[in-house]
């Protein structure tokens, strides 16, 4: 799967740590940044990575930051985007099942690099499930 990262600042450790975990599990990663501890405004990176993955360039993007907050609600300005913030598996997989959301968001001051790991992977081994869920989907986009 191809995968979208970009973080902030505060993101930056956690995203280096989640990119070598996805490369080693066989997925193609676009690291959009930032690169550097210099600080920088996480709507640049967000928007970046949103619109990857509206594009088709990418099949899911992951954004860090403090919480996970800014980024979430930056990257969901981008049209057809639907990011989620979660600190749990379970939010994980129940994001991705029923509300297709193909951008998570992690706080790098709220979950350590082991629980991400295991959100990641719990999210990207989920499929929407379609169905009901793609009504209440349609729903979120206006229709």
């Amino acid at each position: 799967m191809r995968v979208a990262l970009g973080a902030d600042h505060a993101g930056i450790e956690l995203k280096s740590a989640l990119a070598a975990h996805l490369k080693a599990a066989g997925h193609e990663v676009a690291d959009l940044g930032t690169h550097g501890p210099e600080s920088v405004d996480y709507p640049d990176f967000a928007r970046a990575v949103a619109t990857s993955v509206a594009r088709g360039d990418a099949d899911r993007g992951l954004l860090v930051c403090g919480t996970g907050q800014g980024m979430a609600m930056s990257a969901n300005k981008v049209p057809g985007v639907r990011a989620a913030v979660v600190a749990d598996t379970f939010s994980a997989r129940m994001t991705m099942m029923h509300n297709d959301a193909r951008v998570l968001c992690l706080g790098a001051r709220v979950v350590g690099q082991g629980l991400a790991k295991d959100i990641v992977d719990e999210w990207m081994g989920a499929t929407f499930e379609g169905g009901r869920h793609a009504s209440r989907v349609a729903k979120m986009e206006g229709a």
